[in-house]
């Protein structure tokens, strides 16, 4: 596995790219988000590890563009504990958030987590009436037509499909797919359900509320 590491501090880079080989990570680092777009843009990485504030262009900018142009995990590794900062995040498509100080282990296992839940999902084809969920090609189509889903829409869509008609909690759900119970808050899944049922249109229907524990997605 290759990651990048960005971050303006090279004594954290150091650190994260040291842990990182020895656990068999090739590592790439660079320290400031400009010059991470284009690394992204030239090299495949299964995981960058990206600060908010950076020269040249901040964290939330470079990780904008970076979606943009490869559907690559980020985590977030950050001085700022803002619960605010934390949500744009997430709303941004980060896959997880570590705040600093850290430690380099539970940074490793986060790079674990994150890279096998991206590849864990079976080559599988979900079809609702001109619904469709194409979970290995991660692509959603409506009426033959291929929409746009922030990645932490599609992997909390994929969980609600594979486990339709299921009752989820927001504490659950939160698990699953940020790999995070740390939030008190549940807005973060909240403005994830209603992005999501704009996105799915005709078919938002299939998102239900469940009152007083969550959400399903019901068939």
């Amino acid at each position: 596995m290759k990651i990048l590491i960005v971050d303006d501090e090279i004594k954290i880079r150091e650190v994260v790219s040291e842990y990182a080989k020895a656990s068999d990570y090739e590592c790439d680092q660079a320290n400031n988000g400009r010059d991470a777009v284009e690394m992204v843009r030239n090299n495949d990485y299964d995981c960058v590890i990206l600060d908010i504030m950076m020269p040249e262009l901040d964290g939330f900018t470079a990780c904008k563009n970076i979606k943009k142009i490869k559907d690559v995990p980020v985590i977030m590794l950050s001085a700022r504990q803002e619960e605010d900062d934390k949500l744009f995040s997430f709303e941004l498509g980060v896959d997880d958030y570590v705040t600093k100080p850290f430690s380099p282990k539970e940074l490793m296992a986060r790079i674990k987590v994150v890279c096998e839940r991206r590849n864990k999902h079976p080559n599988a084809v979900y079809r609702f009436d001109g619904l469709m969920i194409d979970v290995d090609g991660r692509s959603v189509t409506i009426d033959d037509e291929k929409i746009t889903l922030t990645p932490k829409e599609l992997d909390l869509l994929i969980y609600m499909v594979e486990n339709k008609n299921i009752a989820l909690a927001r504490e659950k759900l939160l698990f699953a797919v940020w790999q995070t119970d740390y939030y008190e808050d549940d807005r973060t899944i909240d403005t994830h359900i209603k992005m999501l049922r704009k996105d799915l249109g005709p078919y938002a229907s299939h998102i239900v509320t469940v009152r007083g524990t969550g959400y399903k997605f019901e068939v």
